[in-house]
């Protein structure tokens, strides 16, 4: 966290669910003493938080007394951006917004933000919330050089709406940082080799040709004296539609080298040999996008 502040980064993200609601008291011990108007705090709602059938979803009743319990492990106020973590199916939209709208007429959050909602929630969402007079300014999705799902239809629609997107995973899960090599053997300590940390999103990405494809990146890095890394955290900035990409890290140095890809411009030709080397192995389906969300309305019994 001293080294996220140290390189200029101010927006912090978290969620409830995020190690049992740990993460978001860990994040607000980090930033306790930091000038608040300094800084963007944003967490979400929707998945499990407790053991009950009322502790998930966008309820009224979860909204209302998750943005509570959010602030009190925060120890703020207010969040600058409250998110839906996912879209539910479960609950009435217009339901859902009018809990969120109060979030921000209580004052306990500036603005509103959803993740991973397709083209048609989205423009659903943003209308509800126009007539409710919140700002709807931010969707989360995933995005990064190997996974373009948002390219077809989110994007596009989101720039009509003026919703930024605050993209997670640029780096595919530390694929696109070259670190895994073809041939099966994972650094130790690493996501791949943490039942814990996501290995499964990694699954489909650790086979030798994607692998040797992102290798293949490496040279065209290093022409820009980048590392992989940082080439492909620019290639995802580089979108008129992202308004930040958000990165973890494990070690205080990962943090200094990610956000030097801030001022790295990739001209055309770099692109374009990008899109050479992985075309082949990048995922498209803009499907994707609502398959992510629970779609059965009986999952809140689970």
């Amino acid at each position: 966290m001293r080294a996220a502040l140290d390189a200029g980064i101010t927006t912090f993200d978290t969620a409830d669910v995020y190690a049992g609601t740990l993460a978001e008291e860990s994040l607000g011990r980090a930033l306790k003493g930091e000038r608040r108007e300094g800084l963007e705090v944003l967490t979400k709602v929707f998945a499990p938080s407790g053991p009950g059938r009322n502790d998930l979803g966008l309820s009224r009743k979860h909204i209302r007394e998750s943005i509570d319990g959010s602030l009190r492990r925060l120890g703020m106020d207010y969040v600058d951006v409250y998110q839906a973590h996912r879209f539910d199916v479960s609950t009435p939209l217009e339901e859902t917004m009018e809990a969120l709208a109060d979030v921000v007429h209580q004052g306990k959050a500036h603005y509103i933000g959803v993740s991973e909602w397709t083209a048609d929630q989205l423009r659903r969402g943003h209308a509800l919330a126009r007539e409710l007079r919140i700002p709807l300014v931010s969707n989360q999705a995933q995005y990064s050089a190997l996974w373009r799902v948002p390219e077809a239809e989110v994007m596009p629609v989101c720039e009509e709406l003026g919703i930024g997107q605050l993209v997670w995973s640029p780096l595919a899960q530390g694929v696109l940082t070259g670190k895994y090599l073809p041939g099966g053997q994972w650094p130790e300590g690493s996501r791949a080799t943490d039942s814990n940390d996501g290995s499964d999103l990694l699954a489909g990405w650790l086979t030798d040709d994607v692998l040797g494809r992102v290798r293949q990146l490496g040279p065209i890095a290093a022409d820009l004296g980048l590392s992989t890394a940082q080439l492909a955290l620019a290639w995802v900035l580089r979108h008129p539609n992202v308004s930040a990409a958000v990165i973890g890290a494990s070690r205080p140095e990962q943090i200094t080298d990610n956000a030097r890809a801030v001022d790295v411009q990739l001209d055309t030709g770099v692109l374009t040999a990008i899109d050479a080397v992985l075309s082949p192995v990048v995922s498209r389906d803009a499907a994707a996008t609502g398959e992510s969300s629970p779609t059965d309305p009986g999952w809140r019994l689970a």
